[in-house]
């Protein structure tokens, strides 16, 4: 029992406290220069200041609980354009967010598994209520790894959801989030819809 409360504690650190705000602007930082270090980037750097977000709220970071799914077959996830590629159900993440109880299910992808340094990778790809609106219609992703995993806890921070490529491009192979991972809730938090023209 203490040793699970050390780790909620620990979760709420990187949840809260006074730089919360900083690391998130940092972390965004990171994100926007990504895009110019990227070869197949569909944004150049005068397309980033039509870049928009969320300002950094910490209830949209949360605790969940994994449930891990064993022996379960791989499939195809759909993209918006292109092939899908294939994935497999890694865990359940059961978590509250404003006083609800919700699920999302983390996925592995296959072939990214077999390439040195992406073996721990997990995607988490959602839907939401403020799709079409406020962010992008075709839902957003999360990045996590194995080792974010702390027993069976993992702190998905929402402040860190992205837009893919097919936000800012057409001709990009962006998995099509699972109808299982829907939360019938606006997650007001992380990137906004773009502010500047579509490439098509």
């Amino acid at each position: 029992m203490k040793y699970l409360l050390a780790l909620m504690l620990m979760a709420s650190m990187n949840c809260f406290g006074q730089d919360y705000s900083s690391r998130i602007a940092e972390y965004r930082k990171k994100y926007m220069d990504d895009f110019l270090a990227d070869q197949n980037s569909p944004l150049k750097k005068d397309n980033l200041q039509y870049l928009r977000f969320y300002d950094a709220d910490s209830t949209y970071c949360v605790t969940a609980h994994k449930e891990i799914l064993l022996n379960e077959p791989g499939f195809i996830m759909p993209v918006f354009s292109g092939t899908g590629r294939e994935y497999v159900r890694y865990a359940i993440l059961k978590f509250s967010l404003k006083g609800k109880p919700q699920q999302l299910t983390v996925y592995r992808n296959i072939n990214l598994a077999k390439i040195a340094g992406y073996k721990d990778y997990l995607f988490l790809p959602f839907t939401d209520d403020t799709n079409g609106n406020e962010t992008y219609a075709g839902g957003r992703y999360i990045d996590l790894r194995e080792g974010d995993f702390k027993g069976n806890t993992v702190v998905i921070d929402f402040n860190k959801a992205y837009n893919p490529y097919c936000a800012f491009s057409g001709g990009y192979a962006c998995p099509k989030p699972p109808d299982e991972n829907h939360l019938s809730v606006a997650i007001e938090a992380g990137e906004k819809q773009f502010a500047g023209e579509k490439k098509h």
